[in-house]
């Protein structure tokens, strides 16, 4: 049973809601760049995924650039009101499909009309600073003048809550200084554990905390403990990674992604699963 509409939820600004979301990246293109080679099955799973209960989904205009947006609006317009698209700036691709910081205000704001324009909507519902000074990793740096130009467009009526992405705990406690943030979203998955204390801070302070790469992203996660652990529960070892995330915090919303409908399907059923405590704390100790 894949639906997913009587499973937990998390406050997301004034929004609920439910843990197990979609992240939309893999509907772009390879490298995240240009169209899918199947857009029809790219509509298809986004409807898919709303059918059976998601109200969250994570995007950004700089993935395609524009196509994923475009794509959520063909699939998805009108949205649905329970819905919630949460997208990103801070970034931009160039030719070759590198990632380059795109953080003056002028480039935040125009990003926010990119990002208004190509999913059809008059305000967006939680935008993330994606922060760029390392594209790997969270590396400490001010973000007063980022974080106070999307304030200003908070102000205006174009976003109703702002989030973070990519940052250090000093990042969001200045951002807290300037404005009320709802979520964070950095790396993190069952193999790389740097934002354990970050995860309970946000806990602690009801800011909702989504894993981006939440089972690894180009590199799948691959333990055996994991496969030990999924074959004594019936489950696929990236189940077994995604049951852990929901078990680690109350906080934490997931947004996999994919482009076929058998593997959503398989990431929702994720959300009717339970963990046995003296499994989690078997995996609690895994480390690559």
């Amino acid at each position: 049973m894949a639906d997913i509409r009587d499973t937990a939820s998390f406050t997301l600004g004034d929004r609920r809601v439910r843990r197990m979301g979609y992240g939309a990246m893999q509907l772009a293109g390879p490298g995240v760049m240009g169209p899918p080679k199947d857009r029809a099955a790219a509509v298809g799973v986004l409807r898919e995924a709303v059918e059976w209960g998601v109200n969250h989904i994570d995007t950004s205009d700089f993935y395609g650039p524009h196509v994923t947006n475009q794509i959520i609006r063909e699939a998805l317009h009108p949205y649905a009101d329970d819905l919630t698209i949460v997208t990103k700036v801070g970034a931009r691709r160039d030719a070759e499909g590198n990632w380059l910081p795109a953080a003056t205000p002028g480039e935040l704001e125009q990003a926010v009309h990119d990002n208004l324009r190509n999913l059809g909507l008059e305000v967006l519902d939680v935008v993330n600073l994606r922060v760029m000074f390392d594209m790997a990793t969270s590396t400490e740096g001010p973000i007063e003048k980022q974080v106070t130009a999307l304030a200003e467009l908070q102000a205006q009526g174009l976003i109703r809550h702002i989030g973070l992405s990519n940052i250090t705990a000093t990042q969001l406690a200045e951002a807290r200084g300037i404005v009320p943030i709802v979520c964070v979203q950095n790396m993190y998955n069952i193999a790389l554990r740097n934002d354990d204390p970050l995860i309970d801070e946000t806990a602690s302070a009801g800011i909702a905390f989504v894993p981006f790469f939440p089972l690894g992203g180009f590199s799948p996660l691959q333990s055996a403990t994991l496969t030990e652990v999924a074959t004594r529960l019936g489950a696929t070892p990236l189940q077994v990674a995604s049951m852990w995330l929901l078990r680690r915090s109350p906080n934490i919303l997931m947004i996999p992604g994919t482009s076929s409908i058998e593997h959503l399907h398989q990431n929702l059923e994720v959300a009717h699963m339970e963990l046995p405590e003296d499994e989690f704390a078997l995996l609690d100790g895994m480390t690559g």
